[in-house]
């Protein structure tokens, strides 16, 4: 029964998607969708919350339009599409074209009969989700451009919505926070517990999250679990056959800048109050030559990013009736009717800024593009281009960029990213799309024992193999468990440090401690090494640390320990800034604001007793154990041990190991045992690692029992425990002297 119960855990804890959707709908499927979107939208059916990352032109709407009519159908409700402004009218004219009613509405009073319906982002508050069966996100990636209250808001309020699709052409492939989004919209998993699960705060760069090592493959195996991304039809096995898309020419128009009072030349900006002197000096320039490039017979699309290039820009071209110029502080009304009438002609040149219109919009109808303000975001860049510059586009689509040569650092900037976001966009398509059909990568899981004369060494799940030991049967136990998320060893479920919150680890912490209690000796103790925890901004909200030493200590006792003693250890707090860069211990923080600053964080030894007589009193005399060293370990702060007075690693790490393991220092175990085992006393460590209990367990004469879940540092016990014996078994000039003629 115990066995039952944790193997339902583990298989709660994966983090992978589970198939909750509709199966039987077939005969639903539109019949104007290519074999690429139809395999799409049945994935995104069978699994009922789904993301589809799918580039412009690659027929989006189509999708999931499709998808929220199954849905409606298939539940007897309403579904909800969510759309940017002047998108939802786009979309009911691909409605109309494709044979699915969707009706545009702007509060939840219009919804009628079940079926389709569409409104904007801005009004979401005016929908009960409880009314809904599905709601679809239209352009997602927009919910970062949101305040974080509507962003919020979404997610919470449509939290029980049974069905969720989100799609977008373009998430960032550097924004992992973006992704977090996603899946906690989808209700996979919380944005906070996708980073503690699969992320690390780069230490090198303060704020900045990355990938940990171990846990890459994992981390796209889980996206790929509840989203596709794909580039062209050919991403996912289908031919690419009508998706060729136009060449982009980008046209650099530098002006050139005033040379500054005492210089020789001019100096690009290098501060933000420079950079609002260039743009303000070079304002006119930029706008002539905006209206230089312009030509009669076509029709522009005109981006800026201030109001005054916005303003200007509207003066130079009033002679001129078909020119609409959109605002942030325009009705919903205008800006809608402006975006649609450049859709369809009625307005010939659109004078906007990308953070306004660059979402959602379908503009194949243009292809030509100014640039006559921009700013430093490649994705704003990005986005504003491929509203001409998409699959269904027919000529070459040209791009004029216009900036001050005061300016070129913005664009140069911009360049750099787009190399960078080409790269990674690509690698991002290839991870998702690679698991389309369910290509699981597997983590293997092993086992193994080795049997020998002084020590016997288990490779397998902790929880699981101290199901072999007999009760009552060991005389001491000291470890170093995870601590929580903090360091994760490995991708496996099974492991405890790759949690996605502290609660997950406590649930699985709690299964072995059960059983350690039953395997210990009553009377005798178990040590195991800890810290209290840092938080971090983005995954806790707050600055500070977390009682983990605490929460431990309050485990062991719920299970029926004596709390019985505890040492503190003490750390370089240099050599833990130097490595952590945490906030409370740079020097710096001092002159800024010391209500921040802090203390070093210590280690701590905690031992816990199991009640009852120890049978075999550990009995020490005055020669073996002096006083004054006993003064040493009764000292309730120990000082003199050496942090880096451990078993070598580096023999044991892999190549894709996040972090150096953390083996316990020798001194430490050390200490223990000749405080609280006999010779020959069996010891038990649960997280042998590379066997630094067992080590000197074996050096002083006990016997040990190690138990390690990663084969490498299995590997690597075995053969540390195997000099520890040599070592034991030595003798010294003093032993031959002592033995007898």
């Amino acid at each position: 029964m115990r066995s039952d119960n944790y193997k339902k855990f583990l298989l709660q804890k994966k983090k992978i998607s589970s198939s909750m959707g509709i199966s039987d709908f077939g005969h639903l499927l539109n019949k104007y969708m290519f074999p690429f979107q139809k395999e799409i939208v049945s994935k995104a059916l069978i699994k009922g919350k789904y993301a589809i990352f799918a580039d412009c032109g690659l027929g989006k709407t189509l999708m999931q339009l499709s998808w929220a009519e199954i849905v409606s159908k298939k539940t007897n409700k309403s579904v909800l599409i969510l759309a940017p402004l002047a998108v939802s009218r786009q979309t009911k004219r691909e409605g109309d074209k494709f044979g699915i009613d969707v009706k545009i509405i702007r509060s939840q009073l219009e919804i009628g009969q079940p079926g389709v319906y569409i409104s904007n982002y801005e009004i979401v508050h005016k929908f009960d989700p409880s009314e809904l069966s599905g709601i679809v996100l239209d352009e997602s990636s927009i919910l970062k451009s949101f305040d974080g209250k509507t962003k919020e808001y979404i997610i919470s309020e449509f939290s029980e919505v049974p069905y969720k699709l989100a799609c977008t052409a373009t998430p960032s492939p550097n924004d992992f926070m973006e992704l977090g989004n996603h899946a906690e919209f989808l209700d996979i998993l919380s944005r906070v517990e996708m980073l503690a699960t699969y992320f690390i705060n780069d230490a090198s760069d303060t704020g900045t999250w990355r990938i940990k090592g171990h846990a890459e493959d994992e981390f796209w195996q889980f996206v790929g679990s509840w989203a596709v991304m794909i580039q062209k039809p050919s991403d996912i096995g289908f031919s690419d056959e009508g998706y060729d898309i136009p060449p982009l020419i980008i046209k650099e128009h530098i002006i050139p800048s005033e040379i500054q009072d005492g210089l020789l030349c001019s100096m690009p900006v290098t501060t933000l109050s420079e950079r609002r002197g260039a743009r303000k000096s070079s304002l006119l320039d930029r706008v002539n030559l905006a209206r230089e490039i312009v030509k009669e017979d076509k029709s522009y699309l005109i981006w800026c990013d201030l109001n005054d290039e916005s303003a200007k820009l509207k003066e130079i071209f009033s002679d001129r009736n078909n020119v609409a110029e959109v605002k942030g502080a325009d009705t919903s009304e205008y800006k809608e009717s402006s975006l649609i009438g450049f859709s369809n002609g009625d307005v010939q040149i659109l004078i906007s800024k990308p953070s306004i219109a660059g979402f959602g919009m379908n503009w194949q109808n243009c292809n030509e593009i100014i640039f006559c303000g921009l700013s430093d975001s490649y994705e704003k860049f990005y986005q504003a281009i491929r509203r001409c510059w998409r699959f269904g586009q027919t000529k070459p689509v040209t791009v004029h960029v216009i900036i001050s040569e005061r300016e070129i650092v913005v664009l140069n900037n911009i360049k750099e990213k787009q190399k960078n976001h080409s790269r990674m966009f690509i690698q991002m398509t290839r991870n998702i799309s690679s698991r389309f059909y369910d290509k699981k990568l597997i983590n293997i899981y092993m086992e193994h024992e080795i049997i020998q004369k002084k020590f016997r060494i288990i490779l397998g799940d902790c929880v699981e193999k101290i199901l072999q030991i007999d009760d009552n049967s060991i005389d001491f136990s000291i470890f170093s468990p995870p601590f929580a998320s903090l360091y994760t060893y490995s991708a496996s479920e099974r492991d405890m440090g790759n949690c996605k919150n502290k609660s997950e680890f406590f649930d699985h912490f709690s299964y072995l401690i059960k059983e350690l209690y039953r395997v210990l000796k009553p009377g005798r103790l178990v040590s195991f090494h800890c810290m209290n925890l840092p938080t971090s901004k983005m995954r806790d909200g707050y600055i500070g640390l977390t009682d983990f030493r605490g929460d431990l200590i309050r485990m062991f006792m719920n299970e029926g320990f004596i709390y019985h003693s505890e040492v503190c250890i003490w750390k370089d707090p240099v050599v833990a800034m130097q490595r952590t860069k945490a906030l409370g211990l740079l020097h710096k923080q001092i002159k800024k604001d010391s209500s921040m600053c802090r203390q070093g964080i210590a280690d701590y030894l905690v031992t816990m007793r199991k009640p009852g007589i120890n049978n075999n009193p550990i009995i020490h005399n005055a020669e073996d154990f002096p006083v004054n060293e006993w003064q040493k370990i009764a000292s309730p702060i120990w000082i003199d041990i050496r942090q880096g007075d451990t078993l070598q690693r580096q023999s044991a790490r892999e190549d894709k190991d996040e972090k150096h393991i953390c083996p316990l220092q020798l001194g430490v175990i050390e200490r223990a045992l000749w405080l609280w085992s006999n010779p020959n006393d069996l010891v038990l460590s649960p997280f042998m690692g590379i066997g630094s209990e067992g080590y000197v367990s074996l050096k002083l004469g006990r016997r040990f029992i190690g138990i390690e879940l990663k084969k490498s540092y299995f590997d690597q016990a075995m053969k540390n425990l195997e000099i520890a014996v040599i070592e034991s078994q030595k003798r010294t000039l003093f032993d031959i002297l002592d033995d007898p003629l």
